[in-house]
């Protein structure tokens, strides 16, 4: 048998494929990433976005800020174009943060750089074989790597999941649209708009050029997308094309809607695009590719540190699945609303109206900010199973945040107010760290409101309470050995 040369193969260095990297490394996990493309580019990508959970994510690893520093806050999320505040939502991060993915893709290659984890460009996974301690993985360049687990981050068109026989069940696409970024000798109306068909123009703060996007008359054409059709296209809607005179880059894409029917297949596991696509509206794309990093890094960790058994995988696809299939179920809906027509304009009243009340407003936003997301750990406090709000606490060292105690990906135990706590951690110290603390003000949850302050909680590592007291430590060690054993 070979020599297992890597614990982990990712297939793919997208954001997906490049956060789960670090989300490895972090628990020390040897692992390595293969792209197919032959340098990183450095111009042009779909996402242009993130959200704010996606932001509160990163803030948990610390890395926040070096996005916030090169991208452009902004305190208004969209339903199919229908504008709406998000300053009101309860978190740190009440906005959403405008970065073209290249820019996401060159900070997250930075960041696991700095961990130690090298990405191999112009080599991609091509075909695998699996048996129980491992995978075969053939590479593009004739090689093939022994490796305990792989991982799909390859996209819509994943060979990976392919090859693992996933079925990617869903929806033809109904429309085709193309995106690119040009440059233009006049000036477009900014905006999204639907007069004449569905089209938008944005500029994006440190770039050069416009990125718009236009529907396309036909839906079927998978030939490589060419200047003079995004020009035609334009003239189609706009009865103009501004001056288009070049493109840095431009691709097509459609409203094709498909979620693979398992993340999971023994060693070979599936995040992001290569698990989910959908039309692009609202961004959520990117952001869901990420989230699901972030659940799967320090399962997966654990598993390959031999602290967890392969089967403890299975929660991954039971938390993530229904995270993407209802994203995949507000696409839809949102490219619906984006239709023709008088009786589509009427829908889109009504949904206007709906979104100037406070409690419709604030359940749209917190779905579109990734902000509602309650993964099913059973009945208890309304905390359990949702993410923890980054509080401001005391600690016996000095001031700090819940979101700094994750940067380092283990979980927390967080004792409030000084109360007793008769438990002895010690069995699960290499995977939880404990803290007293102390915290003053109320505690508020996206949707659901203000909350009763627990007497103390147990954080995962991506920042889901596990468990939470009700006056004694019943449950705790359940909890424990449920996602550190």
């Amino acid at each position: 048998m070979a020599t297992t040369e890597h614990q982990v193969l990712i297939a793919g260095a997208g954001p997906t494929g490049l956060m789960l990297a670090g989300e490895l490394a972090l628990a020390g996990v040897d692992v390595a990433v293969l792209e197919r493309r032959t340098v990183r580019d450095l111009a042009g990508s779909r996402a242009g976005g993130m959200t704010p959970r996606t932001i509160e994510v990163l803030d948990q690893r610390g890395i926040a800020d070096r996005f916030l520093d090169e991208g452009t806050i902004g305190q208004y999320g969209h339903y199919a174009g229908l504008f709406f505040d998000v300053s009101d939502l309860p978190t740190r991060h009440n906005y959403g943060l405008a970065l073209l993915q290249y820019r996401v893709e060159t900070i997250l290659a930075n960041w696991i750089a700095e961990l130690g984890v090298p990405v191999h460009y112009g080599r991609e996974v091509t075909d695998f074989t699996q048996d129980d301690s491992g995978v075969d993985a053939t590479v593009s360049d004739g090689t093939t790597l022994r490796v305990g687990y792989l991982v799909g981050c390859d996209g819509g068109r994943s060979v990976v999941r392919k090859r693992a026989g996933i079925d990617f069940p869903g929806w033809e696409p109904s429309t085709s649209c193309l995106v690119a970024d040009v440059h233009m000798a006049g000036v477009p109306p900014w905006g999204l708009h639907r007069h004449g068909g569905f089209h938008s123009f944005f500029t994006f703060d440190g770039e050069d050029t416009v990125r718009v996007m236009v529907a396309e008359p036909q839906v079927g054409n998978a030939a490589e997308p060419t200047l003079a059709e995004l020009s035609a296209a334009l003239i189609a809607v706009c009865g103009t094309d501004y001056g288009l005179h070049s493109a840095t880059w431009i691709s097509r894409f459609t409203d094709a809607t498909r979620q693979a029917a398992a993340y999971r297949a023994g060693r070979v596991l599936l995040a992001g695009d290569a698990a989910h696509i959908h039309f692009p509206i609202g961004g959520q794309g990117l952001n869901t590719g990420i989230q699901d990093a972030v659940n799967l890094g320090w399962k997966l960790a654990q598993v390959v540190r031999g602290v967890s058994g392969e089967e403890f995988l299975d929660t991954y696809h039971a938390e993530r699945h229904p995270v993407a299939a209802s994203v995949l179920h507000n696409t839809m809906a949102q490219t619906a609303l984006n239709g023709p027509g008088p009786r589509i304009d009427a829908l889109r009243d009504t949904m206007f109206e709906l979104l100037t009340m406070d409690e419709p407003r604030t359940r749209i936003a917190a779905m579109m900010c990734g902000l509602d997301i309650h993964y099913d750990l059973g009945d208890g406090h309304p905390l359990l199973g949702r993410r923890m709000p980054d509080l401001d606490l005391q600690t016996p060292s000095g001031h700090s945040r819940v979101f700094t105690l994750l940067h380092q990906a283990h979980g927390v135990l967080l004792k409030f107010g000084g109360r007793a706590f008769d438990f002895d951690i010690a069995p699960w110290s290499d995977q939880v760290s404990m803290f007293d603390v102390h915290y003053s003000g109320a505690w508020e949850l996206p949707v659901i409101g203000a909350v009763a302050a627990p007497q103390a909680v147990l954080v995962r590592p991506d920042g889901y309470v596990a468990w939470v007291a009700d006056g004694s430590t019943a449950g705790l060690p359940d909890a424990l050995d449920r996602w550190f054993t």
